[in-house]
């Protein structure tokens, strides 16, 4: 209920505009995503291990910066709306030709071309939203867009769970292309971006004042290198938390506890199912007791959930950890996108919190590649030590880079000058 008092609340321009940037990044989540529950059909098709397909992994991750400051700068130039369109077209395309590699170094290349547009996706979108959003419901309201992502992941599990089972097709059918097929269509969304979504108005009175004529300037970036900087280390900590718990969480359920794909689409779904909710709940909780502690709450509830979300056994008490560790995981990423928007300065606001992000990024983008080879060398190729670890150790740092930094909530975010 309040979900929906908080939606039907807003203008229909803000409703509009808030509804495509969570489907924006919903569905960039979701290419992605189909990308992790496909690693082993993936390795499997092209005869090589799974360590060589998370490569793909780190090549989109590695390239989600570019993304960020290509399309950062395009929207400081050209406008939100028209970027965020360029950007979903972009990487539906991706998409589609990942689907059609025909081997591992030319599927490598088109993840890292997915990356570029995956990484300008949610600073535009971001900056689109809290430009347009009343600033009195903004935590609610980046929980919500946060867990877009969630939803992206929830979709491509179902999808997996429901669909790959009953896909026998080879060659260029083979289960894991259709399914980066069908990762195509959210190329439908640029229409809707379109017909439906109004500009923002913070760029559009930058553009009045001749203030958005201007390309974007390196010097306005170093001007604010200090916050930039921290930034960074904040969300190369979230990023860690986030892909250390979810990116190899498929094939360890396989892998480890031998379960079938029916069951880790279950497992996964249920997991996203906590993370939306987590995110929403701490977005909103920070609203009342401030950013920083909301997401230092969620960050060390996660280390309590470690034995029920890694050490159970039945399908039913996995999913009962996935369910509260994605809850708090996500709970803190629930605050980010309000978070990062106030820390940011108006005249890089489209550029300073998305490449901080993707920053982040990249320098945990081999974060699944070190977890598959730390678990080769000194697991017996058992993920369940490795992740164990990750989760006790990243959500310490989080917790107290979180604290370290200031608190803007409820900074103005109208204009860009």
């Amino acid at each position: 209920m309040a979900l929906l008092r908080q939606i039907k609340s807003l203008t229909k321009v803000q409703r509009n505009t808030f509804s495509a940037c969570f489907l924006g990044w919903t569905l960039d989540a979701f290419d992605f995503f189909l990308l992790t529950v496909c690693l082993r059909a993936i390795a499997a098709d092209f005869h090589v291990g799974i360590k060589q397909i998370a490569e793909s992994i780190f090549w989109t991750l590695v390239m989600r910066p570019v993304g960020a400051l290509l399309f950062g700068a395009m929207a400081e130039r050209f406008g939100r709306r028209p970027t965020l369109m360029v950007n979903v077209i972009s990487f539906s395309i991706f998409e589609l030709a990942s689907a059609f590699a025909p081997g591992l170094h030319s599927f490598l290349v088109c993840r890292a071309l997915f990356g570029i547009a995956m990484g300008g996706e949610w600073g535009v979108g971001a900056a689109l939203a809290f430009e347009t959003l009343p600033s009195e419901a903004r935590g609610f309201f980046s929980g919500l867009l946060q867990e877009g992502y969630v939803v992206g992941s929830l979709l491509a599990a179902a999808l997996y769970g429901i669909l790959f089972p009953h896909l026998h097709g080879t060659g260029m059918l083979t289960p894991w292309r259709v399914m980066f097929m069908i990762g195509a269509l959210p190329a439908v969304l640029a229409f809707y971006l379109r017909v439906h979504v109004k500009e923002s108005p913070a760029w559009l009175e930058s553009r009045e004042a001749g203030r958005a004529k201007k390309a974007f300037e390196w010097g306005t970036l170093v001007r604010y290198l200090p916050s930039f900087l921290f930034l960074i280390l904040l969300m190369t900590a979230f990023t860690s938390f986030s892909h250390g718990t979810q990116d190899l969480y498929p094939t360890f359920l396989e892998h480890d506890r031998g379960f079938a794909a029916g069951n880790v689409g279950l497992i996964v779904v249920v997991g996203n199912v906590g993370a939306l909710l987590g995110g929403i709940c701490f977005g909103t909780l920070s609203e009342k007791i401030g950013r920083r502690k909301a997401i230092v709450c969620a960050a060390l509830l996660a280390i309590p959930m470690v034995p029920l979300w890694v050490w159970s056994h039945t399908v039913v008490m996995m999913a009962v950890g996935g369910f509260l560790m994605q809850f708090m995981v996500q709970g803190a990423w629930g605050v980010i996108p309000a978070h990062l928007n106030e820390l940011s300065p108006g005249p890089v606001r489209a550029v300073f919190p998305g490449l901080a992000y993707q920053l982040g990024n990249l320098l945990t983008s081999r974060n699944s590649v070190f977890q598959a080879a730390y678990a080769g060398r000194y697991s017996g190729g058992m993920l369940q030590t490795a992740m164990v670890g990750t989760v006790v150790i990243v959500a310490v740092i989080v917790a107290g880079v979180t604290m370290l930094g200031g608190e803007a909530k409820g900074n103005d975010l109208s204009g860009v000058g």
